[in-house]
């Protein structure tokens, strides 16, 4: 297949399978027959928020690149316009006004991933030069677009940040993100040893629990860091949490191929990026820092959920006999980010 921004894709991946120009990648699995299954799943009505406060894990020690949200009044002329009294400008007995702003690092606490979160290297042109693209060949300096453009060392400045004009998290929202989703408990298998959780782990609980997982679902892992994050209460204590609790092994080839075969539409966990890190090399040329996002992001179009508040749910899930759900979990509709909080709540 001819495609503008490539000719030859990635191995294990669905690069022009949803059109020459998607930007939804497996999201385009997630139909209104998915969203039906997973109404299906609702047989009391209960709701739980899968949303950490977005102040946790607190601090940067998780992420010396991301600030905690910090909360400000907005500003009424030299006042802070908070509790402020309307009767300030005309004399009269009125309205009191609360209103505030945010400065938020979008993947501070619980969050999405967007395709354009994560690119590669990769010769989309098979003429042995690679370039830097992302999802279906869309292109960093072009379709996501920073205020400097490091393509070829060049360290060019565009002079401001445009954000992604292609694969933005918009895209996402637009589509909706509502359907079945199945939970995955390796705490109440594995307990919170520090285990790289691989395809035998998966298969494992999927036979004792007897679990089904099919095309179109989104998958949760529960870990037991959210708890973890809950006790620490804003203060996190970095070396505990990178000694205790299991993260996908986005580097076993099995695990791997089960992403692949599955078709599901996105991996959730509690943690900070669904696998554990550092990994391992894929092979002695290829050694992505994030295995699993290069292979979810990049090649799949398949969506990451990080640091969610899974273990409320999943305790419930286990009380009931239970592993399905239905997810609603809308990101930010907000154009050009790679990211965003997310507040999903699971219907059961």
């Amino acid at each position: 297949m001819q495609q503008s921004r490539w000719t030859q894709r990635p191995a294990q991946s669905t690069w022009g399978d949803f059109g020459p120009d998607d930007q939804l990648g497996r999201l385009n699995l997630l139909t209104r027959e998915k969203v039906l299954e997973g109404i299906r799943e609702v047989t009391t009505g209960d709701t739980f928020c899968l949303s950490l406060p977005l102040d946790l894990p607190g601090g940067t020690a998780l992420n010396p690149r991301r600030q905690p949200p910090q909360l400000n009044a907005t500003r009424r002329g030299e006042f802070p316009n908070m509790t402020y009294p309307l009767s300030r400008d005309d004399g009269r007995l009125s309205d009191i006004i609360c209103d505030d702003s945010v400065t938020l690092a979008l993947q501070y606490s619980t969050q999405w991933d967007s395709l354009a979160h994560m690119g590669q290297w990769f010769d989309v042109y098979g003429n042995g030069q690679r370039e830097m693209v992302f999802y279906n060949g869309y292109k960093a300096g072009v379709d996501i677009v920073g205020e400097t453009d490091f393509r070829a060392g060049c360290g060019c400045s565009h002079g401001s940040h445009l954000g992604a004009k292609a694969l933005g998290i918009e895209n996402m929202a637009r589509h909706g993100l509502q359907g079945r989703a199945v939970m995955i408990d390796i705490k109440k298998h594995f307990g919170i040893e520090r285990i790289a959780f691989g395809f035998q782990h998966l298969q494992q609980i999927l036979r004792a629990d007897n679990i089904a997982i099919r095309p179109g679902d989104m998958v949760c892992f529960r870990t037991g860091m959210d708890e973890a994050l809950y006790q620490m209460a804003g203060k996190p204590d970095a070396a505990y949490l990178s000694s205790h609790f299991a993260g996908l092994d986005g580097s076993d080839p099995a695990l791997r191929q089960w992403v692949v075969d599955s078709g599901v539409v996105a991996l959730i966990a509690d943690n900070p990026a669904v696998e554990i890190l550092p990994a391992h090399p894929l092979s002695d040329d290829f050694y992505p820092s994030h295995p699993l996002h290069d292979l979810c992001l990049f090649r799949l179009g398949a969506y990451l959920g990080e640091l969610w508040h899974l273990s409320e749910l999943a305790d419930w899930l286990h009380a009931h006999q239970r592993h399905a759900f239905l997810l609603t979990a809308p990101p930010l509709r907000l154009p050009g980010a790679v990211g965003s909080p997310a507040t999903p709540i699971a219907t059961v």
